[in-house]
């Protein structure tokens, strides 16, 4: 029985994107190849079992995924000899691995616009960093597995050789987020009400763009008192300079921040928002964009990168650097009902089309074609 390795360490208590990703891999790959055996690398920090199921199995390891220790000594920290093909699901590959491996890359932009991700002093770091990791899984896996088409075409315009090494495979949403009527109980404990709010999801992070998302929003409601911005934030430090930027647009009384949140929770956000407004300069994907249409939840995002592909006809997309442009369809959405219905019904017609499990077959079937080549 051929065993396949798959780094679990994003899946933990912080949420994450990449995590979101592995979970739908760990929730399905064995119940899809009861003929392979798995080894998932489960985070310390994490309480596990990551799964219950016969072929698999959980390896703790007591070091981040990616990091220095797991870069270039993790065949030596961690027993990978019976293992048959490793799976490295976060965008960089370990060195010193003997058997064939499959990286999956969520996007470029650590190579691409390494300002977007983290421009402070720790940025120069991570950016050598993952210039090297990346660098190495591009040269050195046997396949590599793109979450977008948009990904998949800045690998082949880095390195048009790699074309035949790379596949795409969207990944999907999960159940929780599905259109049901808002909560108004549950708003209010957040100081919300329903259609009250437009909602921004995501780190904070450069590439997020919340800063031109926050002068979109003043801009397009400088007359409307009565409708505020929530920023829902994974880091959230930066939270300060966003705080001093709504007070200099007169709106610093109608943000509002808030922590990361279980899915349920994020779900009942989704549903009582007008609408999501995502203006990133690049996604990998943007899980966030698929969340809200399965909830129901219209979308503006941005025209760029994997924005359009992901929301597949069923967004208003803008220039995220034009806050004019960002305002405008702001203000369509909440003033055009028709509009905001259409957004809907499209929205929901386009997340059906992205499942977990189907997400979970394309990486299988890449598997099953690497084992075969080896």
């Amino acid at each position: 029985m051929p065993t396949i390795c798959l780094d679990c360490r994003y899946i933990r208590n912080r949420p994450s994107g990449i995590g979101r990703v592995v979970q739908a891999l760990v929730d399905h790959l064995p119940s899809l190849a009861p003929d392979l055996d798995f080894r998932f690398l489960r985070h310390r920090t994490h309480p596990g079992p990551l799964s219950t199921a016969a072929n698999a199995r959980d390896i703790p390891v007591g070091f981040e995924s990616n990091g220095p220790t797991s870069m270039w000594r993790l065949p030596q920290r961690v027993d990978l000899r019976d293992v048959d093909l490793f799976h490295a699901p976060s965008n960089i590959l370990p060195h010193g691995l003997a058997m064939p491996c499959v990286t999956t890359i969520h996007d470029l932009m650590w190579l691409d616009h390494p300002q977007w991700c983290n421009p402070g002093l720790w940025g120069q770091v991570e950016r050598r960093f993952y210039r090297h990791g990346i660098g190495h899984a591009l040269r050195h896996s046997n396949a590599i597995l793109a979450v977008s088409d948009a990904t998949r075409d800045a690998i082949i315009a880095r390195d048009s050789a790699l074309a035949e090494r790379t596949v795409t495979a969207r990944p999907g949403v999960s159940e929780d987020f599905a259109p049901r009527p808002a909560d108004p109980a549950r708003l209010a404990r957040r100081g919300l009400r329903e259609a009250g709010y437009i909602l921004t999801v995501g780190q904070f992070a450069p590439y997020k763009n919340h800063d031109n998302a926050l002068r979109g929003f003043a801009r397009a409601f400088a007359d409307r008192g009565d409708i505020v911005l929530v920023l829902v934030q994974r880091r959230g430090s930066g939270s300060t300079g966003l705080a001093r930027l709504a007070a200099s647009l007169g709106v610093a009384d109608r943000v509002r921040f808030l922590p990361p949140m279980d899915d349920s929770e994020l779900a009942a956000l989704y549903h009582g928002a007008l609408a999501l407004l995502h203006p990133s300069l690049c996604e990998g994907f943007g899980l966030p964009l698929v969340e809200a249409m399965a909830s129901g939840c219209p979308v503006v995002t941005s025209d760029l990168s994997a924005m359009p592909e992901v929301t597949g006809g069923a967004a208003l997309l803008v220039d995220p650097g034009d806050t004019g442009a960002i305002a405008a369809a702001l203000h369509r959405v909440v003033e055009d009902q028709k509009l905001a219905a259409d957004l809907k019904d499209r929205g929901l017609k386009r997340a059906q089309d992205l499942r977990w499990e189907d997400f979970a077959k394309a990486n299988l079937a890449l598997y099953r074609e690497v084992l075969a080549e080896a």
